[in-house]
């Protein structure tokens, strides 16, 4: 593959997901994974910011849909039923993806401990960005934070069981009955 070749992002996303499952993350460069695509170091850099980018670069575009659909969800939902809208946002946006490129990033993530706090990390900004906007809509601050935090692990629960290949439903569909089985445990007791 040469320079010029279009989506050199993307090119370096799909090297950078195998080498980091051949080698490790740890054990892999920027250099290497600039040479895999035919693309300098240089290229990779003004890409990404380091090598962690490649997985975690558009999170907070994620974050912003989320949180969007949740304060454009109509009057009258629960807590959890406005949460369900900013799920449906994600799972518009990262159904988009490729499902292979998604397992390999999550199997990254799961071998690495660094990287497995930084994707917790992500997902609490998440859930303190929905939450806030719970808040704003009128939800009380423990009814806003637990639909919040309930609602991200709906998020991380239906991206695993999406890209482990186990369940071959659409993305969308995993989310919404993740979210019922929440509200089915809720009710429960």
């Amino acid at each position: 593959m040469g320079r010029w070749e279009p989506d050199s992002r993307g090119r370096l996303r799909e090297a950078a997901l195998a080498l980091f499952a051949e080698r490790g993350f740890d054990q892999t460069t920027a250099a290497e994974i600039a040479a895999r695509t035919g693309l300098t170091e240089r290229t990779f850099f003004r890409l990404f910011a380091d090598k962690r980018e490649v997985l975690f670069g558009g999170s907070e575009v994620l974050g912003e849909r989320i949180v969007a659909a949740v304060a454009e969800a109509p009057d009258g939902h629960t807590p959890l039923g406005a949460v369900a809208y900013g799920l449906d946002a994600a799972a518009a946006l990262l159904g988009e993806g490729r499902r292979d490129l998604c397992a390999q990033r999550h199997a990254v993530i799961a071998a690495n401990p660094e990287l497995r706090e930084r994707e917790l990390a992500k997902l609490a900004d998440y859930a303190a960005g929905v939450a806030g906007i719970l808040r704003q809509r009128g939800v009380g601050e423990m009814q806003a934070t637990l639909a919040a935090e309930a609602g991200m692990t709906v998020l991380r629960v239906a991206i695993e069981r999406w890209a482990s290949g186990g369940d071959d439903r659409d993305l969308g569909t995993i989310m919404s009955d993740a979210v019922a089985e929440l509200r089915a445990v809720a009710a429960g007791g």
